[in-house]
């Protein structure tokens, strides 16, 4: 179906996209979600202008959303995904209240019925647990991992430096040699050139895990360095090279360039896991395995406050309450022990 145009909303749309950018200091992908979420509302009134937009309007939609189905998995929206979408037309239709020309046709109080009911608002953000692997599967699937190119062998090290920093693999995606310092043992992570969250700037100690690990990113920064050539500008897990080989397009080695996200980054954790027999987990289950570590090491709330600010937490509490969540009987069982 060819998508349509409303030029009166294309104009709005701009300001009010222009105001999450400038004015909220949204991020780019939080306003490509925002303008995505504006035109799925459009496409189900069939692009009327917003200035005669009503509440049966947000009523529709809604019921729209419940009933549709996921692209690429083919099953219903999760309730997330309609809540996320739900609330952000519902912050555009709040906007739009308080613009000239749309103040007397638009009330604040319509964008509440943008609202999911209560029990699918609970559904909604009802914290789900996040699988990731042991230490031990982590440790069979990095050892069968292949190094026998330059691209086998940056794949491993990857596995690697995620271990040692449970870096963010959209971060990862993004650093270069400059930011790793093997005799401190540490990675700079600089939000002026590493794509970090919420652009915070902050060190993480490489964590105390396998040597092995420590001796493979090591192995492979003297590799980038000696046998690459590499400089301090030039990409800690580059994209390969691309171009002809026996009449095929075919990797000719390694580039100096970064990945502009970290969509190949997950494939190859999750690959490294799938070709050993074991589940598909993501860069960031490291994040959790090591958030989990932290019962084993710290002996005091002072460690506790430093293996967190390691994962780039301000606060332990975001810590305890996302990596080392405490069942109700694991709480009786640690209490009893204390006795």
């Amino acid at each position: 179906m060819a998508r349509k145009f409303n030029e009166e909303n294309e104009r709005i749309k701009r300001r009010y996209l222009q105001f999450l950018r400038e004015a909220k200091r949204s991020d780019m992908a939080t306003v490509d979600k925002a303008a995505y979420a504006i035109l799925r509302f459009e496409r189900s009134t069939g692009f009327k202008p917003f200035k005669r937009f009503h509440i049966e309007q947000a009523v529709a939609f809604k019921h729209r959303l419940s009933s549709e189905k996921s692209a690429r998995t083919g099953a219903p929206l999760a309730k997330a995904t309609v809540d996320s979408t739900l609330r952000m037309v519902k912050a555009f239709i709040h906007w739009l209240a308080g613009q000239p020309g749309y103040k007397s046709r638009i009330a604040y109080a319509d964008a509440e019925y943008f609202n999911l009911n209560a029990k699918d608002a609970r559904i909604a953000h009802t914290a789900r647990e996040t699988l990731y692997p042991t230490p031990e599967q982590c440790r069979h699937a990095f050892a069968q991992m292949p190094s026998a190119t330059p691209l086998q062998r940056r794949d491993k090290a990857l596995f690697a430096f995620l271990m040692l920093t449970g870096a963010r693999d959209g971060a990862v995606a993004s650093m270069r040699l400059k930011h790793i310092n093997l005799v401190q043992g540490c990675v700079n992570q600089d939000a002026r050139d590493v794509n970090t969250k919420f652009a915070k700037t902050f060190i993480t100690w490489f964590f105390p895990v396998d040597d092995a690990y420590l001796q493979t990113f090591s192995d492979w920064m003297d590799y980038l360095r000696q046998d690459e050539l590499f400089g301090p500008n030039d990409a800690l897990f580059p994209k390969p090279k691309m171009g002809l080989k026996d009449g095929a397009f075919a990797a000719l080695g390694l580039s100096r360039d970064t990945y502009s996200n970290a969509g190949k980054l997950r494939a190859v954790i999750k690959d490294a896991f799938t070709s050993s027999g074991l589940s598909p987990y993501a860069p960031h289950s490291f994040r959790k395995m090591l958030g989990l570590l932290a019962n084993d090491h710290c002996k005091t709330p002072e460690q506790f406050k430093a293996w967190s600010m390691n994962l780039g937490h301000e606060s332990i509490a975001i810590t305890l309450s996302a990596y080392c969540p405490v069942s109700p009987s694991r709480q009786g069982e640690l209490i009893r022990s204390m006795a």
